[in-house]
């Protein structure tokens, strides 16, 4: 079997969820580390290596990392590319973890390409997060928020659902203030309201 029929063979069966939920964004997504555990299994199944590997480059004055993904069969190589720029300055973050931040990014973006992964309907492509425009969501919309309600927030002990509950002794407030960070349908402030006059 040919490195190409081996890559095809991969893109066709690999399937890599989003398994990473943006609190601030009201969104899933998948990381490259989603990506990498959910191909090596397939890489092992077609006795291929995948190698990435970064480069700074500057382009017009900014500096960006360069992702390459690499996949071989040791006696072909495939690869894909892909860029990210590096932040000037991000609130809360030094310098490695800017880089390491594009870093991430551009391989994800490579990966994507590598495997031919869609992520048309993925945060980057779609995310507004301080928009004033509200779009109309899908009934699928409202029900992944109402399901990530009773999601558990890195470094917190309690769902979101319960977080909100023993904060707040009004349901109006409460949903106040998610509309302030997050897009908030009226199905959901449905639930918000009952989980807090539920106390």
């Amino acid at each position: 079997m040919s490195l190409h029929d081996k890559l095809q063979k991969i893109q066709q069966e690999l399937e890599a969820p989003k398994s990473q939920y943006n609190d601030f964004g009201g969104y899933s997504y998948r990381s490259c580390e989603d990506i990498l555990k959910s191909v090596k299994p397939l890489l092992d199944d077609t006795n291929t290596t995948l190698r990435l590997s970064d480069e700074l480059i500057e382009v017009g004055g900014k500096v960006y990392v360069k992702a390459t993904v690499t996949i071989t069969d040791w006696e072909d190589a495939i690869e894909a590319t892909a860029n990210a720029r590096e932040a000037q300055s991000k609130k809360g973050m030094d310098d490695s973890q800017m880089t390491g931040t594009a870093s991430s990014y551009a391989r994800k973006y490579a990966l994507n390409g590598l495997f031919a992964i869609d992520d048309v309907k993925d945060s980057d492509a779609t995310n507004k997060h301080n928009s004033k425009k509200r779009n109309s969501k899908s009934k699928d919309d409202d029900k992944d928020r109402l399901n990530n309600l009773d999601k558990t927030p890195k470094g917190k002990d309690k769902t979101i659902k319960e977080l909100v509950s023993s904060k707040y002794d009004d349901g109006e407030k409460a949903v106040k203030d998610l509309r302030k960070k997050y897009k908030v349908s009226k199905k959901v402030a449905k639930k918000v309201r009952e989980e807090v006059e539920k106390k």
